[in-house]
């Protein structure tokens, strides 16, 4: 490797981007320069009003980062969750499977955290720790032996560096430049977000209500104390639907789209409002057939989409941040070039089986529980209720939504500096 101090640019702003910027100036200090890449850093931080299902295991990354501090006490920790089965129609809801919230003593297996509070507290500690924060895109690359060449679209600065990380999302153009292809397929459905306000105590509970058009979860967010000293309740909505009916739900009167709301949502939690305007997002699979090229690893969504089914999607990016950081600040620490092949190989390695098993699976989910014929419903039912009895089986399955089962995981994700 050169002398010169080595450089890596991240182009993207996103969670994922922001957590691998920040762990790598934090293991290496003035040892390595990072420069992150991305128009939206011009704007507010706190503008995403997106609440995120943090696993436990992420949660344990962003603590020894030192930024969960900074969020945790608008954080509202997932107590338990409730898992029914039914038809939209259907008079009773029942139950099918329950899970506690613990992974270990005192720990939920996961935390509703809104989007923009984690993004400021991540771009303010990554200023801090001297990420040059540019707000602007990458425009295109050209990568050499010796390293890579980026050129920005703002005043079409070159910046010289040994990896380029693409964190510019599901429909990264970085990624195409690369001439990495992409395996996807449409789901017909899209995902309705929004906050609700409610007047009773959720109690921390979520819930997931499979029916035939697809999943509808609710999701515990933190109360608020209002200046007259009320608690205002809420919780946020993932609300999937079919996507030609989507339109006409978000074109409806708001009172007409509140009893669509009240049919899914149930009565248990009271009269129901909308804290913010529902916004709707068309789902898909999708996953890279490569996660590296020359110079150039991909991150976050610019690697995989998957349904929300299961909650995992940030924290899949979270992961692939973790893995990296971990691979580049070893590969630094021996003197190794991090945008060499073989480097990038072991982050192809850690990250293909996990990504391949996660994506596997909530296409499955999805496909097995938005499907409505009688026999398929009686089968899911009946294993739901099986591992319902099966205390052992119920503890692998929340380890793994906590990101903790099988394998090793890289160190940020269980809690240990790099």
């Amino acid at each position: 490797m050169s002398t010169e101090r080595p450089r890596i640019v991240i182009a993207g702003g996103g969670l994922a981007g922001l957590s691998l910027s920040l762990a790598l100036k934090q293991a290496l200090g003035d040892a390595i320069e990072v420069a992150m890449c991305d128009p939206a850093l011009k704007r507010d931080p706190h503008g995403d009003k997106r609440a995120y299902a943090i696993a436990a295991s992420a949660r344990r990354m962003l603590e020894t980062l030192h930024i969960w501090d900074a969020v945790a006490d608008k954080a509202q920790p997932i107590r338990d969750m409730v898992i029914t089965d039914s038809r939209l129609q259907d008079p009773v809801r029942p139950t099918f499977l329950t899970f506690a919230g613990e992974v270990e003593e005192g720990e939920p297996f996961a935390h509703m955290v809104a989007g923009g509070d984690l993004t400021a507290a991540l771009v303010e500690s990554c200023r801090n720790a001297g990420v040059a924060l540019m707000p602007t895109s990458v425009e295109t690359f050209s990568a050499h032996p010796g390293g890579i060449d980026v050129v920005t679209n703002g005043g079409g600065i070159t910046l010289r560096a040994c990896l380029l990380v693409a964190a510019d999302g599901a429909r990264s153009r970085l990624r195409e430049q690369a001439g990495i292809s992409w395996i996807s397929w449409p789901y017909r459905q899209s995902a309705i977000v929004a906050t609700i306000l409610h007047a009773r105590d959720h109690e921390g509970r979520a819930v997931e209500h499979f029916l035939p058009a697809g999943p509808f979860a609710i999701l515990p967010l933190k109360p608020e104390t209002l200046p007259d000293g009320r608690i205002q309740h809420r919780s946020s909505i993932v609300w999937t639907e079919r996507s030609e009916e989507v339109p006409h739900l978000l074109d409806a009167h708001t009172e007409d789209l509140l009893d669509e709301l009240e049919r899914r949502f149930g009565l248990q939690l009271g009269e129901l409002s909308f804290e913010t305007k529902p916004q709707a997002f068309p789902l898909s699979f999708g996953v890279a057939r490569r996660f590296t090229a020359e110079r150039l690893a991909l991150l976050g969504d610019a690697a995989h989409v998957i349904h929300p089914i299961a909650g995992q999607g940030l924290n899949l990016g979270l992961h692939d941040a973790a893995a990296l950081a971990e691979i580049v600040v070893e590969a630094l620490r021996l003197g190794r070039d991090p945008g060499s092949a073989d480097v990038l190989d072991d982050y192809e390695r850690a990250r293909r089986a996990d990504i391949t098993a996660m994506g596997l699976m909530t296409d499955g989910l999805n496909r097995l529980f938005s499907n409505d014929a009688l026999p398929v419903r009686l089968v899911r039912d009946l294993g739901l209720g099986l591992v319902d009895r099966m205390p052992g089986l119920k503890k692998f399955f929340i380890r793994e939504a906590a990101g903790l089962a099988g394998g090793t995981a890289p160190r940020l994700l269980r809690g240990e500096a790099l």
